[in-house]
């Protein structure tokens, strides 16, 4: 796809995102849904406003009349368009850096698009396609209150709330200045947790932190974890459909352990996982101890999506899906991720284990995992990057898995690279037992990538 990436469309607000591009994006989407009322949200972002009126004007031009939910996260959305059954254009960068915006379309069934519908949705944008109304017939805006609290209800019924609350957990809560700010820290407390925040203020400029939850940008967090003397850390992207861990010495736990750990809680002989090509050997490990398979896709939520609705349709349970950065779907609660439902589910498994982060962990930490980015400035570039790529996979002896760029396998140790379906980057993974030759296979394919410029 031309403008859908793996998670929906992302770029520097006002050069690559245009207020022109979210009024076709809107148009295309209300028409390929054909739908009466179409609801519209946004993440904490300075430009969403602007974005969202756009999108308001676009389905409004087709006919759709507009749910404005305002400012809310992403899984709130997701349980607002279940439970109303209406779909929404929703304007979120997720990760990405104060300066993006982006849009994701989500259906009416609260779960984003499959490649598929995205597809059509792309289509009608790119040859100008578009039914629009009639002036009698444009449509009308409303705008709903309680977004956030039916969610929070909805979630709070959905997991143990009586052993989280009687394990008398103290929980450092970051939102990273993004959607979260107004769900999590509430969720949390409900839950019969003591909770404690940092940047916890709605605030699209993310003073505070980057808004990616990785290691560099929770030190606050790790900070607040230790000085507080909290059980347990739990940190949110932009948009609240990422959840990632510190634990109680405030170190931060990798997103391949947590989710090695809660599918190892979640997993039945015979259920599967579905995962990305960069996936973790402590998964792989997990998946063949609790005898269930494991199903591989290129990266991007959207990919895991529609493998695992097809999995659904095969009869194929799947209890538990996502990548390791935080982002995990589990599938009979709704088909998307939602932070907040993450980190509860965590907190049930540390209720369970009756143990500190470190030792619930303490199985799945057997690897080391590197993670490099090399930017590219242009489309040329960039394929020059990826050629060079190529022409080092091939002098492996490893035959290279191409899901989703080149991994190359060595039984005890793996290396990816692939393009970012986001960012202007050529992202780079390793793994293996030993730290130096997860550094070691990262390092030599960075300088192979690197070669092309």
């Amino acid at each position: 796809m031309e403008l859908f990436g793996s998670s929906g469309i992302r770029g520097v607000a006002l050069r690559y995102l245009t207020p022109e591009l979210v009024l076709d994006i809107a148009k295309a989407a209300g028409t390929t849904w054909d739908a009466d009322r179409v609801a519209v949200a946004r993440d904490t972002r300075t430009t969403g406003e602007l974005f969202a009126n756009a999108a308001a004007s676009g389905l409004a031009a087709v006919g759709c009349d507009v749910d404005r939910l305002g400012v809310v996260p992403t899984p709130a959305v997701g349980n607002y368009c279940e439970s109303v059954g209406v779909p929404c254009v929703l304007v979120t960068a997720s990760h990405n850096p104060p300066e993006f915006n982006g849009i994701k379309l989500v259906g009416d069934d609260g779960v984003e698009l499959s490649v598929d519908v995205l597809e059509r949705v792309e289509r009608r944008v790119l040859d100008d396609e578009y039914d629009h109304a009639d002036w009698r017939a444009a449509g009308s805006e409303t705008t709903v209150e309680g977004v956030v609290d039916d969610y929070a209800d909805q979630l709070i019924a959905a997991v143990d709330r009586e052993s989280i609350a009687a394990a008398d957990l103290t929980v450092a809560v970051d939102p990273g200045h993004g959607a979260a700010s107004v769900s999590s820290p509430r969720i949390y407390r409900e839950l019969g947790c003591e909770v404690v925040t940092v940047n916890a203020t709605p605030d699209g400029h993310f003073p505070g932190r980057d808004s990616e939850p990785v290691p560099e940008n929770l030190r606050a967090l790790s900070r607040l974890v230790a000085t507080t003397e909290a059980d347990v850390g739990i940190a949110h992207d932009g948009d609240a459909d990422r959840a990632v861990f510190v634990d109680e010495t405030g170190s931060v736990v990798d997103g391949d352990t947590s989710l090695a750990a809660l599918a190892d809680d979640a997993l039945s002989p015979g259920d599967a996982v579905v995962s990305a090509v960069n996936v973790s050997q402590r998964l792989v490990d997990v998946c063949d101890a609790n005898g269930a398979d494991l199903e591989l896709t290129p990266i991007g939520a959207t990919n895991i999506i529609t493998r695992t609705r097809e999995l659904d349709e095969e009869d194929v349970r799947v209890p538990i899906a996502g990548e390791g950065n935080g982002g995990v779907f589990f599938p009979p609660y709704r088909l998307s991720r939602d932070g907040a439902y993450i980190g509860a589910r965590f907190l049930e498994l540390l209720a369970d284990a009756d143990a500190p982060v470190s030792e619930a962990i303490a199985a799945y930490t057997d690897y080391h995992s590197v993670r490099v980015n090399v930017e590219y400035a242009n489309g040329d570039e960039r394929e020059d990057m990826l050629s060079a790529a190529r022409a080092f996979v091939e002098t492996s002896e490893a035959t290279p898995n191409t899901t989703d760029g080149y991994r190359l396998d060595y039984g005890d140790a793996w290396v990816l690279v692939r393009p970012s379906g986001t960012e202007p980057k050529i992202r780079i993974y390793a793994e293996s037992g030993d730290a130096d030759r997860a550094e070691r296979l990262a390092e030599e394919m960075r300088q192979a990538v690197e070669s092309g410029r």
